[in-house]
């Protein structure tokens, strides 16, 4: 299942959007079909749900609706926002 990992902070509306990533401080700023793809994914339980409603809002192909919400999922993922959840830091292992 696709999500936002630990730290990242979303705000999306219709008209785009931007993901906060609290570890580096930095924001990333989604156009419109962007804010849409992450949208889908947050509330989908896979790419491919998120994608057959992506291509409904937006009249695609399922094929270029596909490729569109894998761009944008990796996007994420490349930069660290999203993805698998993150294993936890040496601090909670320490008794180990």
């Amino acid at each position: 299942m696709w999500q936002l990992r630990e730290g990242s902070h979303p705000v999306l509306t219709d008209e785009g959007g931007a993901i906060l990533n609290e570890r580096t401080g930095r924001w990333t700023y989604l156009t419109p079909t962007a804010s849409a793809a992450v949208l889908f994914l947050l509330a989908s339980g896979s790419e491919d749900q998120a994608a057959e409603q992506y291509a409904t809002l937006y009249g695609l192909s399922p094929e270029r609706a596909a490729v569109d919400v894998r761009g944008v999922a990796d996007a994420l993922t490349t930069q660290g926002i999203a993805g698998e959840p993150v294993a936890p830091s040496g601090w909670s292992r320490w008794w180990r």
